[in-house]
């Protein structure tokens, strides 16, 4: 017997988070992409270039937990609202600070980026959650499809507006994510977010936190979200300094990222598909292993063909990492423990991420481009183990059974 419509990943609850998805995607895609640009000629020091890159990571991270909090309390609509509010002052904060020429309040603004992208980050657990367990994967497919449509209005947002106001350059482009924010509030409103199931109502608080968060399958899913999310982010934030560093072009480096980003979510498609067909743990292997290849281009050369390539890599094996560590916790949980369990595994995860990408800025300024790909390495053999690991343990688990 199919599924109800309304559980369906392509029904309309899914349709309207995976548009939120592509507003919401432009805002890290726009701080990705000209944060560290922007962060060069405000900063007064070059080591410092990243940081407004490294502070949204660092509000994504803080403000997942408090995100979750409001959530529970309000809902999700009225969390998604107060999210998207932040979004709206991130790019009005950040070309003043831009306008201004005050690094502080540019810092301000994509810290407030960052607390915007802790909202849109649940928008994929909001799908798995509205589904039957048969279709979570593909839920989460689908609403990551939405980054997809972000990335490319975020480039041609970039675009068009860089040379607006050429004696303040990147202030326009802050103005459009504003503005694009903006939008997200009529389809926060339509959001109607699904009832609470019987058995949630009937079961009140489930396992305790440190249990769950002791159990291996658990460990190993985080593991791999942050390594997946942590080593990507790592590679990404220094690549646009890089590729300017090496005498090419900012609309190189802005059609790189775009480049990267559409690889991120242009498998969405049928990352769904490929995880029912292989299972979680082997795509997420996958995944990894394409993040090891990208850093392995990336040392391979310095041309403008290896920057995009080694970007492609790293956005797909992103895609196949994070897609697949998020359906692995989604195994972690029971409905009751789902708003505690999804905080802790975005706490984690992003809070990992602004510790990368705080770092990234500062080896490639103290030790160079080769040293950023080098390290990726040993981060991807300890989680590539673990999950060899935990894949011969359910094989001997379904052999046992």
């Amino acid at each position: 017997m199919s599924a109800p419509t309304a559980t369906r990943p392509r029904g309309r609850h899914a349709l309207t988070l995976s548009c939120l998805q592509a507003l919401g995607g432009v805002n890290p895609a726009i701080v990705i992409a000209l944060g560290g640009l922007a962060g060069q000629q405000l900063a007064s020091r070059p080591d410092l270039a990243t940081v407004p890159v490294s502070i949204y990571s660092l509000g994504l991270a803080f403000g997942t937990i408090p995100a979750a909090l409001v959530m529970k309390r309000l809902g999700r609509r009225t969390g998604y609202l107060i999210g998207t509010l932040f979004g709206i002052a991130a790019g009005l904060v950040a070309a003043y600070g831009i306008f201004s020429q005050a690094f502080l309040i540019f810092c301000l603004g994509t810290l407030c980026s960052g607390l915007y992208a802790a909202y849109v980050q649940s928008y994929r657990f909001a799908a798995a959650d509205a589904a039957d367990p048969a279709y979570r994967t593909r839920a989460i497919s689908w609403v990551m499809v939405g980054g997809l449509f972000g990335a490319i209005i975020a480039a041609q947002a970039i675009i068009l507006t860089r040379n607006i106001w050429p004696a303040i350059p990147y202030a326009a482009s802050f103005m459009a994510q504003a503005s694009i924010a903006l939008l997200a509030v009529p389809l926060v409103l339509s959001l109607r977010t699904p009832p609470t199931s019987v058995r949630e109502e009937a079961v009140k608080g489930g396992r305790p936190l440190k249990e769950i968060a002791r159990s291996p399958r658990f460990v190993i899913a985080v593991l791999a979200g942050v390594i997946s999310y942590g080593l990507m982010n790592f590679i990404m934030t220094a690549t646009p300094l890089a590729m300017i560093g090496c005498g090419h072009s900012l609309q190189d480096a802005t059609l790189g990222i775009q480049w990267h980003i559409l690889a991120m979510y242009g498998p969405s498609f049928f990352t769904g598909h490929i995880i029912e067909r292989f299972g979680k743990i082997p795509v997420t292997t996958f995944g990894l292993i394409l993040i090891g290849l990208a850093a392995t281009v990336a040392l391979a050369g310095v041309s403008v063909s290896h920057f995009w390539l080694a970007l492609v890599l790293l956005g797909m094996g992103w895609n196949f990492g994070f897609i697949g560590a998020t359906s692995m916790v989604t195994d972690c949980y029971r409905p009751e423990e789902k708003n505690r369990v999804q905080a802790l595994n975005d706490f984690l995860v992003f809070g990992c991420v602004a510790v990368a990408s705080f770092s990234s800025g500062h080896v490639l300024a103290t030790q160079g481009w080769n040293s950023v790909n080098v390290l990726v390495y040993p981060f991807l053999a300890f989680v590539l183990l673990s999950l060899l690991w935990l894949w011969s343990h359910d094989r001997r688990a379904r052999a046992t059974a």
